[in-house]
């Protein structure tokens, strides 16, 4: 394997800061949805009392999912020895903090009163998941800053093995802090599942890659910068064990939950009579999410083309924007037994025994959402036009230790 070089991203400086400022636009107009959901109220989304975590919710946390995930490029490389991940940690470990990042800030501007949070960063009750996700996200960005540094200077380099493994540890238990925060929630029926906490460990792998993949094409194709086949075929592969392992826990989880008999209501709600999330589920998830991006992946002509694999991965992002979905407010919209045996028909008290309650995401709950995707590109840009983050080739000839080997 050759000597492998960074440079910035050197693409021309019209294109550039275009780019930039498209984002810099769609972050903008997000600000001003926030502006007009504090100055209204919380009225104007479409969260009520039974659904209060709405559509920036799904956005928040499929990037902090996300970020995890991202990092996982470089924990191989570093962690796991496997060279030809090794000239990707720097790109790895940038976008995971830019994820990060994005997703901390639609959650903490969907708060309703963001400067609250100084309340939960300085009051801790440790019996609530809630109080060690904050450690988790404010200690994944100063591990992965540190992680970055061994791996960009070279006299930290011998460090970039043990920081990795640290780096790969924390990553896994902020994930599983995240699902936690969903299973361990006993007062909702779709939650209360301790599967959920590895199940979004595995779907970060997986829709941290694919977003990983993406940047990774569109920067080099941009500048047209070489990026061999065996790289992305590499890539490509592993992303499709990522996403049948992401489809595995989804019948496992839904197969625990129809196995017991209180939960059949549940899983017939989800599975068939629950209307959009029932479609967002079979569609969303499942087809879109899982089905269709394997068959582009495993195909014997379509996994070769670079214009199908990124179809392939956007799928698996769009599809895991579904799941979220159908997870997070699916889960809140299935009515909650409060009054076991009894039926309540008042028709205000939707989401409670008996009536899904009505949930429709307002237009600036998903330009929040966006806002937050925009940011995390942003700092991403930034960062590879200002930092030697990118390798200058991963022509195979230079990023293949097989086929260097033999040359």
């Amino acid at each position: 394997m050759k000597r492998i070089v960074y440079r910035e991203w050197r693409i021309e400086p019209a294109r550039y800061w275009g780019l930039l400022a498209v984002l810099a636009a769609v972050a903008g107009i997000a600000g001003l949805a926030v502006l007009y959901m504090e100055h209204e109220g919380h009225w104007v989304t479409g969260m009520t009392n039974s659904v209060v975590w709405g559509t920036p919710h799904v956005f928040a946390v499929f990037l902090i999912v996300a970020a995890s995930g991202a990092l996982n490029v470089a924990s191989i490389g570093s962690v796991f020895g496997k060279i030809a991940y090794k000239s990707l940690g720097r790109l790895s470990a940038l976008l995971a903090m830019a994820l990060l990042i994005g997703g901390l800030l639609v959650l903490v501007l969907d708060l309703g009163r963001p400067d609250r949070l100084l309340v939960a960063m300085t009051t801790y009750n440790f019996k609530s998941i809630f109080a060690w996700n904050i450690f988790l996200y404010n200690g994944f960005l100063a591990i992965v800053i540190a992680y970055l540094w061994t791996m960009a200077e070279r006299k930290g380099n011998k460090y970039t093995r043990p920081m990795g493994f640290f780096a790969m540890l924390w990553r896994l238990a902020l994930t599983t802090g995240t699902g936690s925060i969903f299973g361990f929630l006993v007062a909702r029926q779709a939650y209360d599942m301790a599967l959920l906490a590895p199940m979004f460990v595995i779907m970060s792998f997986a829709y941290g890659l694919a977003i990983f993949m993406l940047v990774l094409m569109f920067t080099y194709d941009m500048e047209r910068r070489p990026l061999g086949d065996a790289m992305l075929q590499r890539l490509k592969n592993l992303l499709g064990v990522f996403i049948g392992a992401v489809l595995y826990f989804t019948i496992v989880y839904h197969l625990t939950k129809l196995y017991g008999a209180k939960n059949q209501d549940l899983e017939s709600w989800i599975l068939l009579n629950g209307g959009v999330y029932t479609a967002m589920f079979w569609i969303g998830w499942i087809l879109v999410g899982n089905l269709v991006p394997l068959g582009i992946i495993y195909h014997p002509d379509l996994g070769k083309n670079r214009g199908w694999i990124a179809a392939a991965c956007g799928l698996v992002v769009v599809g895991g924007l579904a799941a979220m979905y159908v997870l997070i407010i699916g889960s809140q919209a299935y009515p909650m037994e409060i009054f076991p045996g009894k039926s309540v028909i008042e028709p205000v008290l939707y989401g409670i025994n008996g009536a899904a309650a009505n949930y429709t995401p307002s237009i600036f709950e998903i330009m929040l959402g966006i806002g937050g995707v925009a940011v995390a590109m942003l700092i991403t840009a930034v960062g590879v036009r200002v930092l030697q983050f990118l390798p200058e080739s991963l022509a195979d000839d230079v990023a293949d230790p097989h086929l260097s080997a033999k040359a």
